[in-house]
């Protein structure tokens, strides 16, 4: 028997980030995976960010965590998303070299001197007094420890579909893990049934790419850490296309003669589905006044013919697969490496956690990732960076480390997992944060990097490199604010960009303000004393969101003062009578921390908060 400080079972994006969260904050840590060649593994398409979701990685980024690091080392396209849109909106996406990007997460698991890794599969907790202790694994090697993070994924009783065949497995020719769902039912544990799917693989030396139109990555691409390390795009200068395809009638007629073999239409599938990214046969049901959907063949490496088909996720049957696509311009003679496939999985419902999530009823076992109802890489690995950081908190008997929804897209991400619960997989955007002026993608390590680096796990170079940015940040700003530029210089520029001139001299503050000018502009008449991109991006938003920023700031700051409003543990709200029956049916049930936790509950009204207000004397 071996003793650890923190076990983590299974070595995806949430089990990864969670075991080195735990191992860099100094506990004895344990990551329990069924295979070491799949760390990280990127089960579906080979790309890290996007809408919302680059928002997330960069801060698990500026936490301390790794998979900006990783990415940007396997990085093969670096697009940024929304630049159109106001820098709220912004979101950074990259395509990965998917071999390279797991290679490097198994060098960086298997290099740390605080965490052992050991291949097995894990088929029971281990419990004393009510409380984790440990876990089981198939060969009957038992490993004690005070906590345990589960970041099964998709493997718990995982089964997959292709037409009317179906087979036991968490990915397509892997094992599933069996045991820990019933085990966890009988000690009252709720589960449900989740699916998702991936789309077929496809040769791209079948391809007749001449026929496809090109999307290219960004002129200047970025990178996601802040840290000062070149990505792999930036130092080779090299980028990877993806290519645009599109369905039509034809192909559109012939997936519907394989309705009646799809599990999704016949009742074989039972997990609730996806709704953001449809298989092609929902988008056919569902969108059924199109003629034509875009779809994206999306390169998985750079030394590797293996492409992505985005948009084609399916169940059907594989002659139905093939013959479709097959009607398709530019991959009439494709040849597919594996066939599009469904997975159903158990879930556990994550309004049975804690805000470090921890279950509520079973002390020391952490749950993240997929299993709490999520979907997509980078939300499991905001999830699993704030579960290795809690387990070691735990395990000291510290206080849990918690973001609030205005300090991160992951605190709105767990905030809302725990206190409304999913009905179907879900899915980060920026609707779904109140403050997305103040959770912008550039910011990250300001906002976060200085609570990671007081806990322990940010490293002193990381918080002295982002300590550096903002002060050159607040010189530009404050150069910006004290220049004044004449109107002989800048009215030339303004005409070109159809601005109104000037008629006297004016602080370059202001007219940074203006839509239609940029930063760029201005530099030849401000005298900021930096070039870095960074740097002058950051300050180019503080300058011309300025307003809007301060008045997110001021709504969030009210609302702190109900999260510091605190519901005792176990409180009984049916005595409180003056509450709607629904409200009080609906606070027993999620059982809110705080008034601000219990306002976002759905059936809790405000007239409801402020019986609640006056009950507690506030």
């Amino acid at each position: 028997m071996m003793e650890y400080d923190v076990i983590v079972v299974g070595g995806g994006h949430a089990g990864c980030e969670a075991a080195m969260a735990a191992a860099n904050l100094g506990s004895r840590t344990l990551l329990i995976s069924m295979d070491m060649t799949k760390f990280g593994a990127m089960s579906c398409n080979p790309a890290i960010g996007g809408i919302a979701k680059g928002q997330i990685v960069r801060e698990v980024d500026a936490l301390g965590g790794y998979m900006g690091l990783v990415t940007d080392a396997s990085s093969l396209q670096f697009r940024m998303l929304n630049k159109s849109k106001g820098p709220a909106m912004w979101s950074p996406r990259a395509q990965c070299d998917k071999i390279l990007y797991t290679q490097i997460w198994r060098e960086i698991l298997l290099n740390h001197s605080k965490l052992n890794i050991y291949q097995d599969s894990v088929e029971k907790f281990v419990f004393e007094n009510g409380k984790i202790a440990g876990v089981q694994t198939v060969t009957g090697a038992i490993f004690k420890s005070q906590a345990v993070i589960l970041t099964a994924g998709t493997f718990l009783s995982g089964k997959m579909f292709i037409g009317q065949t179906s087979f036991i497995g968490g990915r397509i020719g892997e094992p599933s893990s069996e045991g820990l769902t019933e085990q966890l039912i009988r000690m009252g544990v709720k589960t449900a049934r989740m699916k998702t799917g991936t789309p077929p693989r496809i040769d791209i030396n079948s391809v007749n790419v001449d026929a496809l139109a090109k999307q290219w990555g960004d002129d200047e691409p970025e990178r996601f850490s802040f840290l000062n390390i070149p990505s792999a795009i930036q130092k080779s200068g090299e980028q990877m296309p993806c290519y645009i395809v599109h369905t039509n009638t034809k192909v559109h007629d012939i997936l519907r003669t394989g309705f009646d073999r799809s599990p999704l239409f016949t009742g074989l599938i039972k997990g609730i589905g996806p709704r953001y990214c449809p298989s092609i046969e929902d988008k056919l049901r569902t969108f059924s006044d199109k003629d034509s959907h875009p779809l994206f063949l999306e390169p998985e490496g750079r030394n590797n013919t293996e492409y992505y088909l985005q948009g084609f996720s399916s169940s059907l049957p594989l002659e139905v697969q093939v013959e479709a696509m097959h009607h398709i311009e530019g991959l009439e003679n494709a040849r597919i490496f594996r066939p599009a496939y469904a997975v159903e999985y158990d879930f556990f419902d994550p309004t049975q956690l804690k805000a470090n999530l921890e279950l509520k009823d079973i002390p020391g076992l952490f749950f993240a990732g997929q299993i709490n109802g999520t979907t997509g890489y980078e939300e499991a690995a905001g999830q699993g960076i704030m579960a290795g950081i809690n387990a070691h908190l735990h395990v000291q008997g510290k206080e849990p480390f918690i973001l609030s929804r205005d300090e991160s897209y992951i605190g709105v991400l767990i905030d809302d997992l725990i206190t409304k619960g999913v009905d179907e997989p879900y899915r980060m955007f920026t609707s779904r944060a109140e403050y997305r002026i103040l959770l912008r993608g550039d910011n990250a390590d300001f906002r976060l990097t200085p609570k990671s680096y007081e806990l322990g796990l940010a490293t002193k170079e990381r918080y002295d490199i982002c300590m550096r940015k903002y002060e050159k940040v607040e010189d530009v700003v404050k150069t910006f604010e004290s220049t004044y530029i004449k109107p002989e210089k800048i009215n030339p520029v303004l005409q070109e960009r159809g601005g109104a001139l000037l008629e006297g001299r004016k602080k370059a503050s202001d007219l940074l303000i203006r839509p239609e000018v940029s930063i760029g502009d201005l530099l030849p008449f401000v005298p900021c004393g930096t070039e870095e991109k960074e740097v002058l991006q950051s300050a180019e938003i503080a300058i011309k969101y300025a307003g809007y920023i301060d008045r997110e700031r001021r709504i969030a700051d009210k609302i702190h003062k109900l999260e510091d409003l605190k519901i005792p543990d176990n409180f009984d709200f049916s005595k409180v009578e003056s509450l709607s029956i629904e409200c009080r049916l609906k606070l027993a049930k999620y059982k809110p921390t705080t008034i601000a936790q219990a306002s976002r509950i759905s059936g809790v009204s405000p007239a409801d908060i402020s019986v609640l207000l006056v009950y507690f004397g506030r």
